[in-house]
């Protein structure tokens, strides 16, 4: 099998195409056969050895994948054939991972395998942060930064299904274009226009949460405009620095800061994370959400598209075709 290996850390162009053993399933596992590999920012984080879990090379990137079930191993009661997708540290940068078979779900029938594997990561961390973390109401005011981006996008997408309002904030026209395709009420340059003075001109009174998976320099005005009580998710720092909050905003406002990482809120909410993969599951199946793809790379073009994601060019969710 063919897969793309970070041999030492550091850059995405030091990926290289190798040639490597198929692999075999042990207890417990099975083999797919990947046909699609999506893109996140930490696959970048952890090719660089900067991401909060070290993973020794040599290894291939690539977090989620949907593809065909190749091989399975005893006690697996999934077919040679079945249509699946899942999550995985690493691997899926190649044309076959072995992984445990509980991490799979089955691809429900008329989805393709290219939205399959952009829904995994970026809608189950959105929906987390929506439904279970920020426990969002019909009419709040949601901020999402980033929000043309892999994350931000499904933000947008369930927040507006949840019947939130959404204030989409990014960099640039094209992105704040394509939120508003996807039903964001207002939108916010942050690139142009100040963005806590922004919000608060939305919203009048402050918005109810800010989703961040981006930190850097818009952290702090997006939690200045929050209203009381407000809530502030951390997800993530794309922008490169990791953010410091005056305490006393926290204090005056009676604001919530909380972090969302999807690994460990899987375990350590495992009755939480269980409904809302089933509830997501269902919005999949039923057309009610599908993933926006900005971007395609044959598996060759990997290191292309992990620095199209680097350097946060992406549209959506950006995909690895790989057969």
């Amino acid at each position: 099998m063919k897969a793309m290996l970070c041999r030492k850390y550091g850059p995405p162009e030091s990926l290289v195409l190798e040639e490597l053993p198929d692999l075999d399933p042990g207890p417990g596992e099975l083999v797919v056969r990947v046909h699609a590999a999506a893109v996140n920012f930490p696959d970048v984080l952890l090719m660089s050895g900067d991401y909060q879990v070290k993973v020794p090379p040599p290894f291939a990137p690539g977090s989620e994948f949907a593809g065909e079930v190749l091989a399975t191993g005893d006690g697996v009661a999934r077919r040679v054939g079945d249509r699946v997708a899942g999550s995985t540290m690493v691997g899926a940068f190649a044309e076959q991972v072995r992984l445990a078979a509980a991490a799979v779900t089955p691809i429900p029938d008329g989805v393709d395998y290219a939205h399959a594997a952009a829904f995994g990561v970026s809608y189950r961390t959105a929906y987390h942060c929506l439904r279970s973390v920020a426990q969002i109401e019909p009419d709040d005011w949601v901020v999402v930064l980033g929000a043309a981006g892999g994350v931000g996008l499904a933000a947008v997408d369930l927040a507006v299904g949840m019947n939130a309002r959404v204030i989409a904030a990014a960099s640039t026209p094209e992105k704040l274009e394509l939120c508003l395709r996807r039903g964001a009420t207002a939108t916010v340059d942050y690139h142009r226009e100040r963005l806590r003075d922004r919000i608060r001109e939305i919203t009048g009174t402050g918005a109810d949460v800010v989703l961040d998976p981006v930190g850097g320099p818009y952290s702090e005005p997006a939690l200045r405009a929050l209203g009381r009580g407000g809530k502030f998710i951390t997800l993530g720092y794309a922008a490169g620095s990791i953010p410091s909050i005056p305490l006393n905003l926290v204090l005056l406002k009676g604001i919530n800061v909380e972090g969302m990482e999807i690994r460990t809120f899987m375990g350590d909410h495992p009755q939480e994370a269980a409904r809302d993969l089933q509830e997501l599951q269902g919005m999949l199946a039923s057309g009610a959400v599908s993933p926006h793809i900005g971007a395609r790379f044959p598996l060759s073009d990997a290191a292309l598209a992990l620095r199209h994601v680097a350097d946060r060019k992406a549209l959506g969710k950006v995909i690895i075709d790989i057969g």
